[in-house]
């Protein structure tokens, strides 16, 4: 076989998108795939102990919901600080920074002793809950292909759903072993697991050798300045929008599920559990096709009809009649399909929209903005949950998805694009 079939035969195939990484990109990858992954073990286990976490500290819906909101407002400012640090000072260092931050802080939850104590904890583990995926994913986008970056990076984010089932499991458990005013503290210390991740990354895993000349280069350093120069400014600026309306659809749903299934459903710890597994699955496989969908019909056009899908599936979802529970069973699998399949596109886009100097930079600020932005939905809906149930104020967050869609007026199409 000729040196060019071999590498033609290489570059092909369902795990082609794996194996041109090479031996540094592999490592990479299951380095942020363990980073993200975890990271979303550690945010999810709020929204399943919530109920325990209210009546422990007889707190509001209201009150409850500024829980996760903290944790996303602040996010933005971790997110955008370890933008920065990734072109100054490496991804992998500040992937190890990250990690290292969202782990203790988790921990600390569980030895909150008022809900003052726990929001300050929450907030603080926003800081390295939104760096992980700015680091994370630019890691991996600077070692892949073009064709393969969209469904390479959304497999990454498919991380995010291993975490939030190995969260359930866990939750599952430990709610069946412990009483539910300590069984929320256990779910927090269970938070420590990232630890193990951070020997891996330390010994294996290296920046991709482009970053690593651009930061010894004098020419340029990471700021947050130099997104918001000439043109990037419009892109930093329908970047965030867009991340706002993705993400305040989705924390809505993350945040407040749980809480919709058990005290308006009626269900059980073990029949959340069961609820929650169809969403996972059809999440899973979302993140998965998204990125597949991304590389084929471009950037831009996979976030409309996720945007679109996913407005019209919370909608259904939560306006289900009481006592219809296989029809909101039925619904989880295309509702998790949808709101975690838009998500795909964004590794790839953000890293697409930016220069390699200021790519972490671009990536962290925009992402998290758009968490920080996003977290509103969530507090908004507690509150509105007061007046009209959490299922009836779940609807709003069906609105943010207009949002995105509006967003994508202002950006251009990356499919393809080599990265500068």
């Amino acid at each position: 076989m000729s040196t060019s079939t071999a590498e033609t035969d290489r570059e092909d195939g369902p795990f082609a998108w794996f194996r041109t990484l090479g031996p540094n990109g592999r490592k990479a990858f299951i380095g942020a795939f363990g980073g993200y992954g975890l990271d979303s073990f550690d945010f999810q286990v709020l929204a399943l102990g919530l109920v325990a976490i209210t009546a422990h500290f007889g707190i509001s819906t209201g009150e409850a919901g500024l829980l996760n909101t903290v944790t996303l407002v602040v996010s933005a400012i971790g997110g955008t600080i370890a933008g920065v640090l990734a072109d100054r000072i490496g991804r992998v260092r500040t992937l190890m920074i990250t990690v290292a931050t969202y782990a203790v802080f988790t921990v600390l939850c569980g030895f909150a002793t008022n809900y003052e104590t726990l929001l300050v904890f929450r907030a603080l583990q926003g800081l390295g809950f939104g760096g992980e995926w700015a680091a994370g994913a630019v890691l991996v986008a600077e070692y892949c292909k073009p064709r393969y970056r969209g469904r390479t990076v959304a497999f990454i984010q498919s991380a995010w759903a291993v975490g939030w089932a190995l969260s359930v499991v866990v939750y599952a458990l430990v709610f069946n072993l412990f009483p539910p005013d300590l069984a929320w503290r256990v779910l927090f210390w269970t938070g420590a697991l990232p630890a193990l991740l951070l020997v891996y990354v330390r010994r294996a895993v290296r920046d991709a050798p482009e970053a690593i000349e651009q930061r010894k280069s004098k020419a340029h350093k990471g700021s947050l300045a130099a997104i918001f120069r000439g043109d990037l400014t419009r892109t930093t600026l329908f970047a965030s929008l867009l991340a706002t309306g993705v993400q305040g659809g989705y924390y809505t749903l993350a945040t407040w599920l749980p809480t919709h299934l058990k005290a308006e459903r009626g269900l059980t710890v073990i029949g959340t559990g069961g609820y929650l597994a169809l969403l996972i699955s059809g999440a899973f496989i979302g993140y998965i096709t998204g990125g597949y969908v991304t590389d084929w019909l471009g950037r831009k056009k996979t976030f409309a009809l996720f945007a679109v899908l996913s407005a019209a599936l919370i909608m259904l979802y939560t306006q289900v009649p009481a006592g219809a529970n296989t029809a909101v069973l039925l619904l989880g699998f295309p509702l998790g399909f949808c709101t975690s399949a838009i998500f795909s596109g964004f590794g790839s886009f953000l890293a697409e929209l930016y220069p390699t100097a200021s790519r972490g930079t671009g990536q962290g600020f925009t992402y998290n903005f758009g968490r920080a932005a996003g977290a509103l939905f969530p507090t908004l809906v507690g509150y509105m949950a007061e007046r009209m149930g959490v299922g009836g104020a779940m609807v709003f967050g069906a609105a943010a998805y207009g949002i995105a869609v509006l967003a994508l007026l202002g950006l251009p199409e990356t499919r393809g694009r080599e990265l500068r």
